[in-house]
């Protein structure tokens, strides 16, 4: 199942690994045990934040991909199903239209 993972990291921790020259190899850690699809790394509501595409088999992986990111920096992780534009062709959208439209 191909997950978005949100992280947002929190200014004080940030800065602190920033500052003490760790932060480079944490999230390098992180990153090579999440072996994310994607990353991409930007701002939202003025804090630092990562948008990770992994993609898991069984949700008990969930804590693997949380984990890291909680007990490293004290971030905040949420978790979305997505689809590929694949994904979504299978999806039967027409089907169901017809079947909940009536």
């Amino acid at each position: 199942m191909r997950m978005l993972l949100n992280v947002k990291l929190p200014n004080t921790e940030f800065n602190a690994a920033v500052k003490d020259g760790s932060v480079s190899k944490k999230m390098g850690q992180i990153l090579e045990e999440m072996k994310p699809e994607a990353a991409y790394f930007t701002e939202q509501n003025g804090q630092r934040s990562a948008l990770l595409i992994v993609d898991i088999d069984d949700p008990a992986e969930i804590p693997m991909l949380a984990e890291p990111w909680f007990l490293t920096f004290n971030a905040s992780v949420e978790l979305r199903v997505i689809m590929t534009s694949e994904d979504l062709k299978r999806a039967g959208l027409e089907e169901l239209g017809r079947k909940w439209s009536t």
